[in-house]
């Protein structure tokens, strides 16, 4: 059994948009499935969030069978986490799937925080074994251009992308409860590496 752990975004918590869906899906193939509610979600921290999502991956289980999930600025969050994780002492994760993730700061004041530096790319890519994107080019939170934004992912990543043409943030408000079927395929992707 792997265990999945995932960042959730502004003003978000563990039952917003895909991720009831999500659990639900992956449950059902028998994975565990874990959305700590980060603090203060209407005014993001940058080392609150890092430091509460880290504390709970690592009661997760060992790195190896755990893959990592972000949407929005969660997806910030898991690179920074990526960033600082230790591989020798702690190991390599199965995997990271963003969705909806911003390469840089996207002109939102209360999230520049987590862009203050440049992402470590070798640290994060270090970190763990498979990365996947999945991203809509309708997306109307990173501008100017989303597409941009997924090729500089791929790019420092790795990764492998997955962009619709529609949908927009995929999941834009906390209330938008959407099945996101691409993001199970992805986190199973990663987990059969």
């Amino acid at each position: 059994m792997s265990t999945i752990v995932v960042s959730h975004g502004l003003e978000a918590n563990g039952d917003s948009v895909w991720f009831p869906y999500l659990r639900a899906e992956l449950e059902a193939k028998g994975h565990k499935v874990i959305v700590p509610n980060l603090p203060e979600p209407g005014a993001p921290k940058p080392a609150a969030w890092l430091d509460t999502f880290d504390q709970a991956v690592a009661k997760a289980g060992p790195a190896e069978d755990i893959v990592l999930v972000g949407h929005s600025i969660g997806g910030v969050n898991v690179l920074r986490m990526l960033e600082q994780h230790d591989t020798a002492e702690r190991g390599r994760f199965a995997g990271a799937v963003l969705v909806s993730t911003a390469s840089h700061e996207v002109g939102y004041e209360a999230l520049a925080g987590f862009f203050a530096t440049p992402f470590d790319w070798d640290r994060i890519r270090a970190a763990a074994t498979e990365f996947r994107v999945l991203a809509a080019a309708d997306d109307p939170v990173n501008v100017p251009d989303p597409v941009e934004h997924v090729g500089e992912l791929v790019r420092g990543l790795g990764a492998t992308a997955v962009l619709t043409a529609t949908g927009g943030h995929l999941g834009a408000f906390a209330d938008d409860h959407i099945d996101l079927p691409e993001a199970v395929r992805l986190v199973l992707d990663c987990l059969s590496r």
